[in-house]
């Protein structure tokens, strides 16, 4: 005998539009390449460094106590990952990266950055892309400290673009001339990453 139970939960339709491919998700599905680094606060810290042939500078950090300390940004807003679901209305709390720049007077330039991350995790966006509010270290998912499965104590949060950029675990950002494959771009990730032109593949 079938039922409706056979052919599983019905998918909700979308209160207003969401990237082609995409579809709507309730929970928040966990997706990592390796396992969840454990953070102790207390020892954490954030750096911003410049890149040249000299190697690199540290232009800013920031302990947990002194990124906590910034003025802080709530955001609500829709999450697309690549695996092509989709979250809406999520909020989260933390600091934009206009405010770590302000605060370390660095002023952006044009080019790119590299995120980098515990666990040896790599995520590559242009700077165009984090600045001008559209970028934020979060800390506070819901409310709530955001957990370390969904990339706390820290991720970086820019969710315009497929969630991969929007790298878990971060512990900091280095300016980069050209634009260079991080860590799932490596392994054939779009080098942008822009949902609406499903922007999931090299190629795409």
């Amino acid at each position: 005998m079938i039922n409706n139970k056979f052919f599983g939960r019905k998918r909700a339709e979308p209160t207003r539009a969401i990237p082609p491919g995409q579809y709507l998700e309730d929970g928040f599905p966990v997706l990592s390449a390796g396992p969840t680094p454990r953070v102790d606060i207390a020892t954490w810290e954030f750096t911003i460094e410049s890149s040249n042939s000299d190697g690199s500078e540290v232009l800013g950090k920031w302990s947990w106590d002194e990124l906590n300390a910034l003025p802080q940004t709530d955001l609500k807003t829709d999450l697309h990952c690549v695996t092509k679901w989709s979250k809406l209305d999520t909020d989260w709390r933390g600091v934009s990266i206009d405010t770590l720049f302000n605060d370390a007077g660095i002023e952006p330039v044009d080019g790119f950055v590299m995120a980098r991350c515990d666990g040896g995790y790599t995520a590559n966006v242009p700077m165009e892309d984090i600045t001008d509010g559209k970028g934020l270290l979060v800390h506070t998912y819901n409310g709530e400290p955001l957990a370390p499965e969904h990339g706390g104590p820290v991720r970086l949060l820019v969710p315009h673009l497929y969630l991969w950029k929007s790298a878990k675990w971060v512990r900091g950002l280095k300016f980069m001339d050209q634009d260079t494959p991080g860590f799932w771009e490596q392994y054939g990730y779009h080098m942008y990453g822009d949902p609406w032109k499903e922007q999931r593949y090299s190629g795409d």
